[in-house]
This record gives C-alpha cells, structure tokens and sequence, in this order.
C-alpha cells in the first residue's frame, strides 16, 4: 500500500532506500527532527545552559540546523548566536550571506557576518590569485578550511559560546572517514565524531547534530518546511579530493543504499581502537602572533600569512 507507514497518508514525500519506510510530509519532517534531537541527547552534544555558535552559511544543511536547534532556543535550553563567515569569494557568497541573515532575522536568532578580509586582510579569491607558497600550489578548500576553523574559534572565545555547531551531515563524515583512511591520515581519523574531544580551554568543543541525517533527506527536509536556503555550490568545491570521493560514494549508495550508514557504524565501532593505539594529545600553546592555539611556533593561518608575506618581497 502506497501511503504513510506513520499515520496512513496517501501523500507521501520519500520512501527511504536503506530501510524502505514511506513518509508523508508531516512525518518526515517530525521523524527527521525527533532523530536529530535523539542523536543530540545520545551523544550528549548539547547541555541546558549551552550558549551555541552555529556556524551559518544559508545552504541546506545549516539552515536546517538552524531551525531544529531554535526548538530548544524557544524552550529555554540553549542561547543561540548564529555566524556566518564571508570568504570572499565574488559571485557566490554574496546571495548565501543575504539568505543567511534572512533566516536569522525570521527566527529573532542573534546573527552576526564575519569576513576573510577583516581579520586576514585578504578574501578567498584574493589568497588563490596570490598563491605563490614556496611548497607548492594548494587547493582552495585547504585554505578555506583552516582560515573558517581559526575564525570559528575565536569568534567563539569573543562570544563566549561554550560549543559550536556545524551542519556537517552523513555524507560529509563519510567522505572525512574515507578520505582519511585513503590518504593514511590515522591522526585524523581519531579527531573524527560526533564531537571534539580535546581537553585543551583554548579550543571550543564543536559537534555536528547532522551527523546520522543524509544529505538528501536534508535537501527535502527545506523544501518541506519552505526554508530559504542557498543552493549554489561553491564554485572552489569541484577541485577538491574531497569532491571526488564524494562522487565515487554516492554512486556506490544507487546500489548499495546502506553504504554510507554502514561505512559511519564500522568507522564509530573501530574508533576507541584507533584512538587508544594512535590518539596523540600535542602540546598546544598559544601561536606566537596571534595568541590561537598551536603545536607549532606558528599555527596554520600565520604560518599561511608569513609564507606570503616573504614571497611578495621575494
């Protein structure tokens, strides 16, 4: 019979591959919040009294979270500041920063726009343009993703948010499993979960509440509820390693539709071992120049800033 298996509807919306339940609307969408709140309270992500920085882009997956975490806001739980960081990159950020602020402003959250330019002095499109690293040419998402790490944490610090939330979802951690087992990468495989586990204060604990939840079980979740989100993919994102193994998964998932489920299941499983033979904590002190945490004398991003500065007198 073609109808809800929760409440007998008709008009159902998605009949999921790897267990084969058929939803209405209605359902999906309460199914879907009840399994990330579920998830939240499992992995004890969230306490009462959290003050949580979500990192806000205005794509799916975070307006998504956005809107699941503002249940417990409007509860009294937790106090939310949602943040969204401008990169920089023309064309493309622009309309997700305006959609960000939209959503924000629709629930009364408190939002603020943080930017490349104001604390690097450079914008993302201004870094790949100037690349002339002496080590060699790296992909934009690698820059990326240690300068959004480096703002989120201090950002949090300012805030004084005691976690921070990002809308990573399954297929996301996924790809960060494969890629790391693909590149040898043991250290980061024992940093991977539902929740950082570093003891060091200088770090704020970040968690992913979308963990268990498909990317496109959330894609329909937004159409569902009539969220305004930013569809466009980021023009830097198909250079990536990250981008091929995302390829190669999901067409493993058309005839395997469990692959990723039990790809994250397996991975969770092995993780206490990976962590007791191989989990290093690194003696982390504040960076030379700008006080972030670091192993080295220099952490990541003025590491980045100093290699550019001696290239341009070069």
């Amino acid at each position: 019979m073609n109808s809800c298996d929760k409440c007998g509807n008709p008009n159902i919306i998605i009949k999921k591959k790897q267990s084969g339940q058929k939803l209405c609307k209605d359902c999906f969408i309460k199914s879907t919040q009840n399994k990330v709140i579920k998830d939240i309270r499992k992995y004890k992500l969230i306490e009462k009294g959290d003050k949580v920085l979500l990192g806000l882009s205005g794509g799916k997956d975070s307006v998504m979270l956005l809107d699941v975490l503002n249940s417990l806001r409007k509860r009294n739980i937790i106090d939310i500041i949602a943040v969204t960081i401008d990169e920089g990159i023309h064309g493309y950020r622009e309309e997700g920063v305006e959609i960000a602020a939209r959503n924000a402003r629709k629930l009364s959250v408190e939002h603020r726009v943080v930017t490349f330019k104001e604390y690097f002095g450079k914008t993302l499109d201004d870094i790949i343009a100037q690349n002339t690293l002496k080590d060699g040419r790296r992909n934009a998402c690698t820059y990326c993703g240690v300068f959004r790490r480096w703002i989120f944490n201090r950002v949090a610090r300012e805030e004084g948010a005691t976690k921070i939330a990002t809308g990573h979802n399954l297929d996301d951690e996924t790809q960060s499993i494969v890629m790391s087992y693909l590149e040898g990468n043991i250290h980061n495989l024992t940093r991977i979960g539902p929740k950082s586990e570093t003891k060091n204060e200088m770090f704020t604990i970040k968690i992913k509440p979308l963990r268990e939840i498909p990317e496109k079980e959330i894609g329909l979740y937004v159409i569902a509820k009539e969220l305004e989100v930013h569809f466009a993919g980021c023009p830097y994102a198909g250079e990536s390693f990250r981008a091929e193994v995302g390829s190669f998964l999901k067409q493993l998932s058309n005839e395997h539709p469990t692959i990723m489920y039990s790809t994250l299941r397996g991975f969770d499983k092995m993780k206490p071992v990976l962590k007791k033979e191989f989990s290093t904590e690194s003696l982390v002190r504040g960076c030379e120049k700008c006080g972030e945490p670091s192993a080295a004398r220099l952490c990541k991003v003025c590491s980045f800033l100093e290699s550019w500065e001696e290239s341009e007198v070069d």
